[in-house]
């Protein structure tokens, strides 16, 4: 059976306008042309100096009229303003709309029709993403439910695990995660999410971990010995997902809050190499 869940923390802006496509192209890491109905895009908005600034999922509104984007509700105010910034000309307007995120995974999910939905671009196994107008009723999950299986896949959930301003998309990996887009040209940020790929820059991964105790809040640092090594970012109960220098990722004496830490490589993981 699939389960289903509403994730509250989510919100959906819209995205209209002639040019609804080509501006918001030019300003994030992922190829907009590849937004369709039921195909939609996950996508990093980042600073002029290439640093991530946000995240979110691009949906086809299925009348064809607009791009639905899925982020975190948090950050939606923020990302609204400094979308607008960059309008000038463009046939663009952007306001909020009322829909609620659902996530889906499991069997036999069939997604609902008439409303925007899609597999989640980042891995099959996170199944569906869709937008309602109204939270789903009689869900057979919650988002603590959600939030165990994307940490237990290593994917990343915006400001609770990059930094703004600060942290990279290849440190994240936006880039095994079919969130870049190497061949659509230039964007906000290009020149450093590109040079860190083609000189090998990226020192530390994003990466899940355990331990046989409740993880410690965000920013605590892990340790190998005596030396730093990494830090904590999500969690929930005793999973969690940290940043970890690419050196002590099958480190086996890793600790935090003097407990043992263990890194759980996912299978599509792997550490990058200079481009050729």
């Amino acid at each position: 059976m699939a389960r289903i869940a509403h994730l509250p923390d989510r919100a959906v802006l819209s995205i209209s306008g002639a040019d609804r496509v080509s501006f918001l192209q030019g300003l994030v890491s992922n190829d907009m042309t590849a937004v369709a109905p039921g195909h939609a895009v996950w996508t990093a908005f980042l600073s002029a100096q290439g640093k991530w600034l946000a995240d979110f999922f691009v949906f086809a509104d299925p009348e064809g009229v607009r791009l639905l984007v899925d982020c975190d509700a948090d950050q939606a105010d923020m990302l609204r303003q400094r979308l607008s910034r960059y309008r000038l000309r463009a046939d663009v307007e952007i306001s909020e709309t009322g829909y609620a995120v659902h996530a889906a995974w499991g069997e036999d999910f069939t997604a609902p029709e008439g409303y925007p939905a899609a597999p989640d671009p980042r891995l099959p196994q996170a199944g569906w993403r869709f937008l309602m107008g109204h939270p789903v009723a009689s869900p057979s999950a919650d988002d603590a439910d959600y939030d165990h299986l994307r940490l237990s896949l290593g994917l990343p959930d915006g400001a609770r695990d990059c930094e703004s301003g600060k942290t990279l998309l290849l440190e994240a990996n936006f880039d095994q995660l079919n969130g870049i887009s190497w061949t659509k040209g230039c964007y906000m940020g290009q020149e450093l999410t590109a040079r860190t790929r083609y000189r090998g820059l990226v020192r530390r991964h994003l990466l899940p971990v355990t331990s046989h105790h409740e993880l410690p809040a965000p920013g605590t640092l892990i340790l190998s010995g005596t030396a730093t090594v990494g830090e904590m970012r999500s969690s929930r109960d005793k999973v969690g997902m940290a940043m970890i220098r690419n050196e002590h990722i099958n480190d086996t004496n890793l600790t935090i809050g003097g407990h043992a830490l263990r890194v759980h490589v996912p299978r599509w993981f792997t550490l990058p190499t200079k481009a050729e």
